[in-house]
């Protein structure tokens, strides 16, 4: 299937997916932060120091709403990106996978820095592997992916169903061991937490693992969806079943099972649901782009737009910002406000969207590219380009 040509408004309908999916990514691990135990806190009692019954389910309802939604989406748009690099490569004559592993593994290794010296539930890592995968994947027959497709989802289905039988069996962990002292997120040195993930790391890097199967669909649905002009003004039938599939059933399906299914529904939601839903909401960003042809975007799409420019700076920006409000190294929100989480961690979100938001507006006035950006297209040998391409590549 040949890829259609590239359009404004797809590139800007990419930019704005971009921008959603790196705040929407924010106010999934918004409660991670503002969480008492950090992420050893979190697995055990995701809602501990929300207190009443109208504040936990408000709270659960916000968690419900980003949990794993942006996860999927950010995947999709990764095969995307691959499609776009793969058609990049054919025109310029480049060894294909080997142009891709180039980048993938400079993803890797800002993954691992985040890693280590920021978050413990960075994605980046787990989204270069697939995207390796992936990149080998696009060079094989119709056929032979397909297969693959169906095998990776039958495999990733089975295995969390399966992990959602023993959450529902095995009793939760007591909630009070997540407080347990001393506690690194609220007592510990940056440093501390940097060696704790060391520590940790067969632990903390479970999900990357976890999710390779689901992350093969996505990045190669991703580029299907591409192909097959979802986010070109003929690709309507496309837009319009996966708003219907994603937002019409799967979403009160994934709100059904987030709140009141537990933690086990949360975790099911996360890994079936929620990838679903995420089809919706890029189809839905593609819609509302292309209703506007020749018209100029909104506020709200110029500065989404801005951040999915910048997306890899952002992302990193927002993982410091956020450490440095709630852990106790920094500003120690996660305690000093844990008999008000909810307002507190609504508050942070918004300060930290509102600092990135800041920040790519003013970095963009000046520069094509954010600053990581820049420096992954120096490492990889692109040349400086037009505006409009460097934000496809």
């Amino acid at each position: 299937m040949p890829a259609p040509a590239p359009g404004p408004s797809r590139i800007a309908a990419l930019d704005v997916a971009r921008g959603l999916a790196i705040l929407g990514t924010l106010a999934t691990n918004i409660w991670i932060f503002s969480h008492q135990g950090g992420f050893l806190g979190y697995l055990t009692d995701p809602l501990a120091g929300t207190a009443g019954g109208a504040a936990r389910a408000a709270q659960a309802l916000l968690m419900a709403a980003a949990n794993g939604k942006f996860l999927g989406l950010l995947m999709l748009l990764f095969g995307i990106g691959l499609a776009v690099q793969h058609a990049s490569a054919r025109r310029r004559g480049l060894a294909w996978p080997r142009s891709y592993r180039v980048r993938a593994g400079i993803l890797f290794l800002d993954g691992l820095l985040n890693y280590l010296l920021i978050i413990e539930f960075d994605v980046l890592m787990g989204y270069a592997l697939t995207g390796m995968v992936a990149a080998w994947l696009v060079t094989t027959s119709e056929r032979v992916q397909r297969g693959v497709v169906l095998a990776c989802a039958a495999a990733h289905v089975a295995v969390i169903g399966a992990l959602t039988a023993v959450l529902v069996v095995v009793p939760a962990g007591d909630p009070a061991e997540a407080l347990a002292r001393p506690n690194p997120y609220a007592d510990g040195t940056w440093w501390e937490l940097v060696l704790l993930r060391v520590d940790a790391v067969v632990l903390f890097r479970a999900e990357p693992v976890l999710i390779l199967g689901l992350g093969v669909v996505m990045f190669l649905a991703g580029r299907f969806l591409w192909r097959a002009g979802l986010l070109h003004p003929d690709g309507d039938r496309w837009r319009r079943r996966l708003m219907v599939l994603g937002l019409g059933v799967a979403l009160p399906v994934d709100l059904g099972l987030n709140v009141l299914g537990g933690q086990a529904g949360a975790f099911f939601a996360r890994y079936t649901t929620a990838p679903v839903v995420a089809l919706g909401l890029l189809a839905l960003v593609a819609h509302l782009g292309v209703r506007r042809p020749g018209r100029p975007p909104s506020w709200a799409a110029r500065r989404l737009a801005e951040v999915g420019r910048t997306a890899l700076s952002c992302y990193l920006l927002q993982n410091l910002l956020a450490s440095a409000l709630f852990y106790g190294w920094g500003a120690g929100l996660a305690v000093a406000a844990a008999q008000h989480r909810l307002p507190a961690t609504v508050l942070g979100w918004l300060l930290v969207c509102a600092a990135v938001l800041v920040f790519a507006h003013l970095w963009l006035r000046r520069f094509p590219r954010g600053p990581l950006e820049e420096l992954t297209a120096r490492a990889a040998g692109a040349r400086r380009a037009p505006a409009a391409v460097a934000r496809e590549d």
